[in-house]
């Protein structure tokens, strides 16, 4: 296990995981960078290979005289990271024969049956045709449902009418969505804006999938998702709130205002924070917060396809299943989030998967996903490696240089 603080300084390697030792402090270099020109307050970095830990803390919390520095247990708002938990939370009872794959969601999610499909994305809501056929779980896990973000696309009619019912997508809210039952009345006002299975929409696939989780158990998401997933993994600080007793290590969430030049304003604070209180609806796209460690634990079980320590969360042929890519080529071509999205990747069950080598990090095979609000991850089974960032500027992964040079340094520091 590696530890590094810039704080403290020194790094010391006990395991052979074919890190080197200063490509490492190259990395905390690179990184630090970030920091000391005013970016961000702090980060965490972790790269764990082959039984090897490295993990640096860098900085502080927030902005500001005061601050607190930034801790190893430091609690972030993970946003989109969320997907993947839930994703495997679905595997789970996929392979209970609670749910099926290709079954239709209607028999749980009635509000979802009988769709109707706008006959483009920017038509009149009434202009729609039928269904070709019903939304299934696999629909759900691939973004296929037919509904999610369609970006630059405010002024289309079925966006502000789910903007008008809270049920759109966008920066996470969690105090503001309604509990479960009435988000599905209100999503299920609104026509489809693809056929199912045709194209692939961000985002509110894992937000059903959360509805449809608890509702296929028998419980609440968050209760589900602690005694399978949580507990077992020793994910200890991951939840859809904060407790009181755990506030003081909540860092400060930070985004930035482009009508003022960027400059850095809080999202959301500490003792004030949106994620203190249990939410009404537990966002299954971006409702999570976690720590470092225990997202590592995430990520090294699916790197161990499937299990931690003697913990077997889903088996190995659910993880081979959720990290293959399921979009056909002509679905990339319709369905870009944003420039050169699926030039070497593609999507699997709740993550992302790389399919063509175009960088240092790009090993084909290797799957993850981001969080909006300020995280990454990844594992990549070629480099038996897991790979996570955490800080909470809110930035578009494929556009922001603290994520890019974070895969760059964490892949350079590979000395064998």
């Amino acid at each position: 296990m590696t530890t590094r603080n810039a704080e403290s300084g020194g790094t010391r390697v006990t395991s052979p995981g074919g890190l080197s030792p200063a490509r490492l402090e190259r990395m905390h270099t690179i990184m630090s960078r970030h920091v000391e020109r005013g970016d961000l307050p702090g980060l965490i970095t972790c790269v764990s290979r082959r039984g090897e830990t490295h993990v640096d803390v860098i900085g502080e919390m927030e902005f500001g005289p005061g601050a607190r520095p930034m801790r190893r247990d430091t609690i972030f708002r993970i946003s989109s990271m969320t997907k993947p938990v839930i994703a495997v939370a679905t595997m789970i009872l996929l392979e209970e024969c609670v749910l099926r794959l290709d079954e239709p969601v209607d028999r749980l999610l009635p509000e979802l049956a009988d769709r109707r499909v706008l006959t483009r994305p920017d038509a009149p809501l009434d202009d729609t045709v039928a269904a070709e056929r019903p939304i299934t779980v696999r629909d759900l896990l691939t973004f296929r449902m037919g509904f999610g973000m369609l970006l630059g696309a405010d002024d289309h009619p079925v966006v502000k009418a789910a903007q008008e019912r809270g049920v759109a997508t966008g920066v996470p809210n969690p105090a503001e969505p309604p509990e479960p039952d009435e988000w599905m009345r209100r999503l299920g006002e609104l026509p489809l804006m693809a056929q199912p299975g045709e194209r692939w929409l961000y985002n509110t696939g894992s937000q059903v999938l959360g509805v449809l989780i608890a509702r296929a158990s028998g419980q609440a998401l968050g209760d589900f998702l602690r005694e399978r997933i949580f507990e077992p993994l020793g994910m200890r600080d991951t939840g859809f709130h904060v407790p009181a007793d755990r506030l003081d290590r909540l860092a400060t969430s930070y985004m930035a205002n482009h009508h003022e030049g960027g400059r850095m304003e809080v999202y959301d604070g500490v003792t004030d924070s949106q994620w203190a209180t249990e939410p009404a609806f537990p966002d299954g796209a971006a409702g999570l917060v976690s720590t470092v460690d225990d997202y590592l634990a995430f990520g090294q079980m699916m790197l161990n396809e499937g299990e931690l320590a003697g913990e077997r969360v889903i088996s190995r042929p659910s993880v081979t299943l959720m990290t293959t890519d399921h979009l056909t080529d002509h679905q990339k071509r319709i369905s870009e989030m944003a420039p050169g999205t699926w030039a070497n990747a593609g999507w699997g069950f709740g993550v992302s998967v790389v399919t063509g080598r175009d960088g240092i990090a790009a090993t084909p095979g290797r799957y993850g996903w981001d969080g909006g609000l300020g995280t990454n991850w990844s594992s990549d089974p070629a480099e038996r490696m897991v790979s996570i960032m955490m800080t909470q500027r809110a930035e578009f992964p494929f556009f922001s240089n603290v994520h890019r040079d974070f895969w760059v340094a964490s892949y350079q520091s590979i000395a064998d």
